[in-house]
């Protein structure tokens, strides 16, 4: 191990707290500065899934040809704030340039060795923290209404069982032995073994932060403005009208990290892909295993007391207020997905999915700058790739060499 460092963590999210905890017990002292407190944003918010073989990007083949059809549609789960476009036309000029079967690829094997264990890398995270308690392994059940449905999915089924994944599927009676409660027109299920979920996204990342704060780590609720920096070496942050002191940083915000990035001489092309979530307190029916619903696109979690339906995609940046449409949406959809459901009380969230035009997230030491390190841009995996992210950064910091290949990642491609 490499000499104990002080080090602050700017971000208090799933990314942000698996840092501290593996710093932590790589022997070093931790700084958590979180403007909002733990598991504030999307750490609160997900779908909840340890979705290990979700490996595939929004941006695949064809999304050119059906987004102006999606975006004029109140029944597709895309949407945009109009006045947002010209703000937003750099990056999605960028994204749809990916839209094509190398880039799929490309994002796949990125992914692959951040989430492809999820369940495993959450487990080592929580051991012994208290937070085990939230995590259930689970399958992972995508819903198609038949196999020529299923069939148009063929490409990332393809790059899916490239990367190791297995899967059975569920047909017709099959379907029904396994899950009855959903409509009969969904009449497909391709389950994925060996996932997971978490009962509470909010209250686990809670759990892993009051661990950390519990191990010593200083907890500071502000927002970081600025670093010191000396030499070409980070010497501090600047954070509520002071200077804390640290050896090194880590910068793990989420959709938040596009300006803080920028001051540590990255141009990162990272906007917010706005997600929402329903929550059904009490329903009247549960599914047996998360599914995703492949006809609306959204994930239906089992959790605690309620079921959680998160999805959709909306462009209007990181200030506007939430829009009503995706929660009606989603409503729609899952009435239609299990009919007859009923439940006590709704809970309606929207937050920020921090995503790169590349849909490749930054993970590591920034260029031209020691001692500064940054860990975002996981779009609709945070949760899932958080724990690995933060012990690739934990070992960074350490100087111990991890064992993948950590070049798509590089910071250094979006150096200034």
């Amino acid at each position: 191990m490499s000499e104990a460092k002080t080090i602050a963590i700017i971000g208090a999210g799933i990314v942000g707290v698996s840092t501290a905890i593996w710093l932590q017990r790589d022997g070093h002292k931790v700084i958590l500065i979180d403007r909002d407190g733990p598991a504030a944003g999307a750490s609160h918010g997900n779908g909840g899934v340890l979705a290990s073989c979700s490996i595939i990007p929004v941006a695949v083949p064809g999304l050119l040809r059906k987004a102006p059809g999606m975006l004029f549609s109140a029944d597709q789960p895309l949407f945009m704030k109009w006045g947002y476009l010209p703000k937003l036309m750099p990056w999605l000029v960028s994204f749809l340039k990916t839209t094509n079967q190398t880039a799929v690829r490309r994002r796949a094997a990125a992914l692959a060795p951040i989430i492809g264990d999820s369940l495993a890398d959450h487990q080592a995270l929580a051991a012994g923290t208290g937070a085990e308690k939230w995590i259930v392994p689970s399958d992972y059940l995508f819903l198609y209404r038949d196999r020529a449905h299923y069939e148009g999915d063929a490409l990332g089924w393809s790059v899916r069982k490239e990367h190791g994944f297995a899967w059975d599927i569920l047909e017709g009676d099959a379907f029904r032995a396994y899950d009855p409660i959903f409509a009969h027109n969904i009449g497909l299920a391709a389950r994925v073994g060996d996932h997971g979920r978490i009962r509470d996204p909010g209250a686990y990342v809670k759990a892993l932060a009051a661990h950390a704060e519990a191990q010593g780590a200083r907890f500071i609720r502000a927002e970081v403005t600025d670093f010191a920096q000396e030499n070409g070496q980070v010497t501090g942050v600047r954070a509520g009208g002071e200077t804390i002191a640290c050896d090194a940083v880590a910068l793990c915000t989420g959709a938040w990290s596009k300006q803080l990035a920028s001051k540590l001489g990255l141009n990162a092309p990272l906007e917010s892909e706005r997600g929402y979530h329903l929550e059904l307190w009490e329903p009247s029916v549960m599914p047996r295993a998360p599914v995703m619903v492949a006809s609306g696109k959204f994930v239906a979690t089992p959790m605690e007391g309620r079921l959680r339906l998160a999805g959709v995609v909306e462009f209007g940046g990181l200030d506007a207020p939430p829009s009503r449409a995706p929660f009606n949406l989603l409503e729609r959809n899952i009435r239609a997905a299990i009919p007859g459901i009923t439940w006590k009380k709704t809970v309606e969230w929207m937050g920020h999915r921090p995503s790169m035009a590349d849909s490749i997230p930054v993970i590591g030491e920034v260029p031209k700058l020691a001692g500064a390190y940054v860990a975002f841009g996981h779009d609709h995996v945070g949760l899932t790739g958080g724990p690995r992210t933060g012990r690739i950064v934990a070992q960074l910091m350490s100087k111990t060499k991890p064992n993948i290949d950590l070049s798509p990642y590089s910071p250094a491609r979006f150096s200034a």
